[in-house]
């Protein structure tokens, strides 16, 4: 049968997407079950009850419950079955359904990382032109540094920082909580340092890669204004890299949710993966990393999707391959 080669670019995407899904579902399950803690204790602790107080037939009776009696194989296949299905468990520690959990603190969650990849975004593009439109050197020096600067301070450092200036020093915003528009400022700008710093490193190289062009330093040297080159050429030509690290950056929003929430007092997923670690809940954890990864997948498969329409060399039409 002969396929054309972009059906098998997109359904050889698919399937890697898929796979990464179950590698992540897999490996938090198995890391989560080497832990050296018991699960069951640490569920029924979450609930004020000491397990030392049960008797043995009442914590038989509680592992056959949470399913705890069965091996970890069995209890994988099943888990993993069940959440093909959509059903992800019953939360250890709240006793109420892990997609439930989900669904009430996703909103908080999305709003504070769409809001972070915007800004991000933004603070990419300033930097990037400014860096490569300025003729100060010093000037110019200062903002190639800023990226690496960014990078390497750490998020909760950040965060706390930001929080000690502009809430306990200044009064101008709200320290924690969810109450108010003002309380999404700290927490946004703390998600997007990290991944503004990483695509404004993207986007001076490829500011620098089209003003190295013969023709552009021509362009230039005849009075085209270097700004309209920046924009004109620069951006499409760094687009792609930005895109693949961008897809990545949104795949990692849980990760920056997890500071930032816990920073400001946000109840939200990142929240809530992180007590669910700390209490060994499983259920909640592996519903946490199945979202985390279905989003990594679902915006690097439209990624993946998208290069062929900017670079279209990427896929080659004229032929067919056989499978």
């Amino acid at each position: 049968m002969v396929m054309p080669k972009r059906l098998t670019y997109v359904l050889s995407r698919i399937v890697q997407a898929v796979l990464v899904m179950w590698a992540a579902y897999t490996v938090a399950f198995v890391i989560l079950n080497l832990l050296p803690a018991d699960p069951l204790a640490l569920a029924l602790q979450a609930k004020g009850t000491d397990i030392k107080s049960l008797d043995a037939a009442q914590v038989a009776t509680l592992r056959a419950q949470f399913g705890f009696d069965q091996g970890p194989v069995t209890r994988y296949f099943t888990m993993l079955a069940s959440a093909l299905h959509g059903d992800f468990g019953t939360s250890y520690s709240y006793g109420v359904p892990v997609a439930d959990l989900i669904r009430i603190r996703i909103g908080s969650t999305l709003l504070i990382s769409v809001l972070a990849i915007v800004l991000a975004l933004i603070i990419a593009f300033v930097l990037a032109f400014l860096a490569s439109y300025v003729n100060n050197r010093y000037v110019r020096g200062f903002l190639r540094l800023l990226p690496t600067l960014g990078e390497s301070v750490p998020s909760f450092w950040v965060g706390l920082l930001l929080m000690q200036v502009f809430s306990f020093g200044l009064g101008w915003l709200p320290s924690m909580g969810m109450d108010g528009w003002k309380t999404l400022i700290l927490p946004t700008i703390t998600m997007s340092i990290p991944t503004g710093a990483l695509l404004g490193q993207l986007l001076m190289s490829g500011f620098d890669e089209v003003l190295a062009e013969p023709y552009i330093t021509a362009s230039v040297a005849h009075g085209i204004d270097r700004r309209q080159v920046l924009i004109r050429h620069g951006v499409k030509n760094a687009s792609l890299p930005v895109l693949t690290v961008l897809g990545l950056a949104i795949g990692d929003t849980v990760t920056g949710a997890i500071v930032a929430e816990t920073i400001f007092s946000r109840q939200g997923v990142g929240m809530l993966v992180q007590q669910a670690v700390k209490q060994q809940d499983i259920p909640v954890v592996q519903g946490v990393v199945l979202l985390a990864a279905a989003a990594f997948v679902i915006v690097n498969l439209v990624v993946d999707l998208i290069y062929p329409l900017l670079d279209p060399r990427i896929i080659q039409t004229s032929k067919g391959v056989v499978s």
